[in-house]
């Protein structure tokens, strides 16, 4: 070691203190105060060692916040640049320490690599499972790129493997997790109880809740994750009665997460008497004082089934300020049932705590629509032009061969978009005389109907669906079941679309949105149209 990167200063005494209160102040979770001490450290003339920054690293990540992000990154530059400084970058340890930092305060995934590539031939398991974690949201490909090149050179752990399920649970399909699930096996991890739980997550965010159910019913040690994580699966696939009776058999006491789950499995399967009944028990037999999340619950479960007004004095009588997710709520649940005067209320509501939102915008401009108010839709647009509020572009993906394709509205992106229009054309046909009439009412006021029609007919799952079916023997579920992944919620006119659908192709259509996901079959979506 360098003898710049540990000195102690003469006297002892200052730093002695200091060195002494730095990870306490760390451990209870004081990182504002943990940071100033290393700064008075730094004007002190003390010298610091590995641990010192690794201390420091992790306090800084404890005070991170959306409005000190400029802060936090600048912070992280000259903690940074003082490693290098004074030689200690040349640890291992620190530069795996650097790249978490760069990761967990957001900062550009290109610097994480590069951080990584300098480690050159020191690079270690803990290095490698530090750049796959930076990747693992935000570049899922990329993550699991750089675990397959791990694997060329070293064991991955348990951790590695945690985190490289982690990306997986971003993908359309299950043939990664499967992969990985593989070599855990192989590796002799199969009954790790983390590892468990990850499988649990990915495989349930790939839309395969069966593969969930069976781990989960193999764990030979399931812990209080193990028992959410099965909750929130059977939650978002849309199975109440089978999240119900699973909390009815859970073996260890409930916490907060699981009441979310629960609540949220009621508000998706419309069953109202036993989401007041599981939140009322929260507080009176568990004594879990519900929290932001339980009451945002507790507003979709009254208002998707048209109880608007009970859902509006619900948030009145709430202890704590609504937020944003709970005028959103309101407001979803206002479109659907048409309740315009509670719904410029939510939308109001959210554009003060959101005004870059453009949710409260389109909802309301969809109403207007919807009860053929097109002026007053037009001003609204207009004014969401006027705020600069831009409306998240709709992007759905399906997994062909090895592959994953992205289609946009429009299908403008996509290299056999004519041969797709084709094809669209002619099941719109077939559908129609099932019965399918497309919700234009959704569409702009100021084209012509036909036009409003084609608009409509080019939402990005369509083009999705379309395509699957024309490449049916390359789905890796043998063509059995179509798997769409998109970005922003169906739509009425698409949810509509994928029921029939589903019934002429006599295939299951899993369409995952940000919110669910909805199990089309035999012209039924799983959500019983609650959603």
């Amino acid at each position: 070691m360098h003898a710049s990167t540990h000195v102690m200063p003469p006297s002892g005494t200052f730093a002695w203190v200091i060195l002494s209160h730095l990870p306490g102040f760390q451990f209870r979770r004081l990182g504002a105060q943990a940071v100033d001490l290393f700064t008075k450290m730094h004007r002190n003339g003390c010298g610091f060692d590995r641990a010192t920054f690794l201390c420091v690293f992790s306090s800084l990540c404890d005070i991170y916040s959306d409005d000190k992000i400029d802060a936090c990154l600048s912070c992280c530059l000259q903690l940074h640049s003082l490693t290098i400084k004074i030689g200690i970058i040349l640890e291992v340890e620190v530069t795996t320490g650097l790249i978490k930092l760069y990761s967990d305060l957001g900062g550009d995934l290109s610097d994480c690599y590069r951080l990584f590539l300098e480690i050159g031939c020191r690079q270690d398991v803990v290095s490698w499972t530090a750049v796959i974690t930076s990747f693992a949201e935000r570049d899922p490909w990329k993550a699991l790129d750089l675990f397959c090149q791990c694997r060329e050179n070293f064991r991955p752990d348990w951790y590695t493997f945690s985190i490289a399920l982690k990306a997986c649970a971003a993908f359309v399909t299950a043939r990664h997790a499967l992969a990985i699930h593989s070599e855990i096996i192989k590796s002799g991890f199969q009954g790790d109880t983390v590892l468990g739980n990850a499988l649990i997550h990915a495989y349930t965010r790939c839309g395969s809740i069966h593969l969930s159910k069976q781990v989960f019913d193999e764990m030979e040690c399931r812990d209080l994750v193990s028992w959410n994580s099965m909750l929130k699966s059977y939650a978002l696939h849309g199975q109440a009665k089978d999240a119900l009776q699973l909390f009815q058999n859970m073996n260890v006491h409930p916490d907060s997460a699981t009441f979310v789950a629960l609540l949220s499995a009621c508000s998706h399967a419309g069953l109202v008497e036993e989401g007041i009944n599981i939140f009322d028990s929260m507080l009176q037999d568990h004594r879990i004082v519900p929290h932001l999340d339980h009451y945002a619950c507790m507003v979709v479960i009254f208002g998707r089934v048209g109880r608007i007004f009970e859902a509006k004095e619900f948030i009145s009588k709430m202890p704590i300020k609504p937020d944003s997710v709970i005028w959103s709520a309101l407001l979803a649940s206002c479109r659907k049932h048409g309740e315009t005067n509670v719904a410029k209320l939510a939308a109001d509501k959210l554009k003060e705590l959101e005004p870059g939102n453009s949710l409260g915008y389109v909802q309301m401009s969809n109403m207007c629509c919807s009860g053929k108010s097109f002026i007053e839709a037009g001003i609204i647009r207009e004014e969401m032009r006027g705020s600069k509020v831009r409306k998240e572009p709709g992007l759905s993906w399906v997994e062909i061969g090895n592959r994953v394709h992205e289609f946009a509205s429009g299908g403008q992106r996509h290299p056999q978009k004519e041969a797709i229009y084709i094809r669209l054309e002619i099941l719109v046909g077939q559908l129609k005389e099932m019965g399918y009439v497309p919700e234009i009412t959704l569409s702009l006021y100021d084209t012509e109907e036909e036009q409003r029609e084609e608009q409509l007919l080019h939402h990005s799952e369509k083009m999705a669906l379309v395509f699957a079916i024309m490449n049916e023997d390359r789905l890796h579920s043998h063509g059995n079941v179509i798997q769409i992944m998109k970005n922003i919620r169906i739509c009425v006119d698409c949810h509509n679309f994928m029921k029939l659908s589903s019934d002429l192709v006599q295939k299951e259509i899993i369409v995952r949105d940000p919110n669910r996901f909805h199990h089309f079959k035999y012209g039924i979506c799983s959500c019983n149209d609650f959603w």
